[in-house]
């Protein structure tokens, strides 16, 4: 598994917002400094970045988000957009995380040696977890995301309570729905078992105006809220 730098879990989560496209909204949305920007690489999307991502904050680390690709384009797209983590949000099995383990660590493995791999998966009602251990050798980060009819940003929470069976010393970013409106909700999670190998919290259609660019003003106000674990604004927001 390769090294990570992204956030130790037991402290307070770190904030990713992805679905990031438009120049602008991206210059605006790193100025208020989330941990991480999620930029998707599945041209099907509505938020498919078509633009060269442009250059923001080195402390802002860019994840590049993939659906069923291949190693190969992986690779490229790596390169092209300096990106420091890869997001798998397909289908993709334990096999396919292997075969872009070895292909990140034998091509880029010396010039970035800290790029991590980040496996989604969809949540409805129930969740076998079991099915994580496969993918634990090959990955550095899980991330639970509402099952839905789009690989991701569908807008919609599952229940977090699931996770209080998470079984594995894997860290994970959560995922789903999450908005201003869960502030109280994500207090009282964050406080819980469940919580406690969460590393980074998710956002992405929540803050969305119709455009898809994302709303700075709130993300800027829930990032603050965030770094505060949202309870000395709980009930405010």
């Amino acid at each position: 598994m390769g090294a990570s730098n992204l956030h130790t879990p037991f402290s307070t989560p770190a904030l990713k917002v992805c679905g990031m496209r438009d120049p602008e909204n991206i210059r605006a949305v790193a100025a208020i400094k989330p941990n991480y920007m999620g930029f998707i690489f599945w041209e099907p999307s509505k938020r498919f970045i078509q633009n060269p991502i442009p250059e923001i904050d080195p402390n802002v680390q860019k994840i590049g988000v993939f659906v069923k690709a291949t190693p190969n384009f992986i690779l490229k797209t790596i390169q092209e957009n300096d990106l420091q983590g890869v997001q798998l949000h397909g289908g993709e099995t334990a096999q396919d995380c292997k075969v872009l383990r070895d292909a990140l660590d034998k091509e880029i493995g010396l010039s970035k040696p800290s790029l991590v791999i980040i496996k989604a998966f969809s949540v409805a009602d129930q969740f076998d977890f079991s099915s994580l251990a496969a993918y634990e050798a090959y990955c550095d980060y899980f991330l639970f995301d509402t099952k839905g009819k789009l690989p991701g940003g569908n807008g919609y929470t599952f229940s977090w309570k699931l996770l209080s069976a998470y079984p594995s010393n894997t860290p994970y970013f959560l995922s789903g729905g999450i908005g201003l409106r869960q502030t109280d909700a994500l207090a009282e999670f964050l406080e819980s078992d469940a919580a406690k190998m969460c590393a980074v919290i998710d956002v992405n259609s929540t803050f969305e105006e119709e455009d898809y660019t994302k709303n700075y003003k709130d993300l800027e106000l829930f990032n603050t809220a965030l770094k505060k674990r949202f309870l000395p604004l709980k009930n405010t927001l």
